[in-house]
């Protein structure tokens, strides 16, 4: 992988690895640069990547759009102590609503209200456009496909 002016000023030593430092320090930058190109649309909405994470989430789930804590914990990268501040925040915005659960009270399942429906699909169609303008600007569809498959393997499965 070529190193890149910008990745210059930020090495590791790669005798330790010539193959995977590289391939670690690139990923990282690529992590960077796809958080920038959501800052306009994340700014616009008013979430942060936290928040966005947990609604597309639950916007994934099937109608009514509704998950146990736990489902949200397994499906996003946020600690659990994370997650609790978050939902807690998205709750006083209005965007989700918390309620008992029937079989066990001590479980509060998370909802999308129809305001949290509707801003994180606003949201989704503004950031994919923008992730799109960035990795159509470096990538090939061809490479894009390419990509994808590499990154996937090294995600683990969802349960």
């Amino acid at each position: 992988m070529p190193i890149t002016p910008r990745m210059q000023h930020h090495q590791w030593d790669t005798s330790l690895d010539p193959e995977i430092v590289p391939l670690f320090l690139a990923l990282q930058w690529a992590k960077a640069m796809s958080l920038d190109a959501m800052q306009k649309p994340l700014l616009k909405f008013g979430f942060t990547p936290a928040e966005l994470d947990v609604l597309a989430t639950l916007r994934n789930a099937p109608p009514p759009h509704r998950m146990t804590p736990s489902q949200i914990h397994d499906r996003v990268v946020i600690t659990s102590g994370g997650l609790t501040k978050v939902m807690l925040q998205l709750e006083a915005k209005g965007l989700v609503s918390r309620s008992l659960s029937d079989g066990d009270l001590r479980v509060k399942p998370v909802c999308l209200t129809a305001d949290g429906v509707q801003r994180i699909e606003l949201a989704m169609v503004e950031i994919v456009a923008e992730s799109r303008r960035w990795i159509r600007t470096r990538l090939a569809p061809d490479e894009v496909v390419a990509l994808t498959g590499l990154l996937s393997k090294l995600i683990p499965p969802q349960p």
